[in-house]
């Protein structure tokens, strides 16, 4: 197993895009990682776009950077709920001046956008995103996937198999 040993924290908040948050969670948990769902404390279940719910391991207050080998921020409507949280935003700004792996899919990026870690990286979202990825300082490209040093990046669900395969790899080599 390529991920033992490894943790890695998946952010959650209401209308997550379901694929953007189950489909790495289970990849990851199949390389052997140790998954932790973490939500903003506004509720301890959350549901996704399409109706699954997901329960909290723990709340972004109750956790540091430091536990974590991985931040993944899935898409979907939640982004723009979990980058209200101050919480969410120093948790990833912390992994970020730690070098920790932040991998963020669709709308995830806003929140890298708000936790001010985006500015002279190279990435990509969905192009809904495009001109708040620009105007954030970033170079934004339209690709399944976008590695910039340990920031990952990618479009929308159709590049979910690219995703993952980056975050195993960032996560397997360091």
């Amino acid at each position: 197993m390529k991920l033992q040993g490894k943790k890695v924290a998946i952010l959650v908040e209401s209308y997550y895009e379901d694929l953007e948050l189950w489909y790495p969670l289970i990849r990851l948990k199949e390389e052997g990682a140790e998954i932790k769902v973490i939500g903003t404390g506004s509720a301890e279940e959350y549901t996704g776009k399409h109706g699954i719910p997901i329960t909290v391991d723990a709340n972004a207050d109750e956790v540091t950077a430091d536990e974590f080998d991985a931040i993944i921020i899935p898409g979907g409507w939640a982004p723009d709920r979990l980058r209200r949280y101050e919480a969410v935003l120093k948790l990833v700004k912390d992994a970020y001046d730690k070098g920790k792996v932040i991998a963020a899919i669709c709308h995830g990026p806003w929140v890298m956008i708000s936790a001010k870690i985006i500015k002279g990286h190279t990435a990509t979202g969905v192009v809904a995103i495009k001109d708040d990825l620009i105007n954030a300082g970033a170079n934004y490209v339209d690709q399944e996937v976008v590695v910039d040093g340990k920031l990952i990046t990618s479009r929308t669900p159709d590049d979910l198999s690219a995703f993952a395969r980056e975050i195993i790899k960032a996560l397997s080599e360091g």
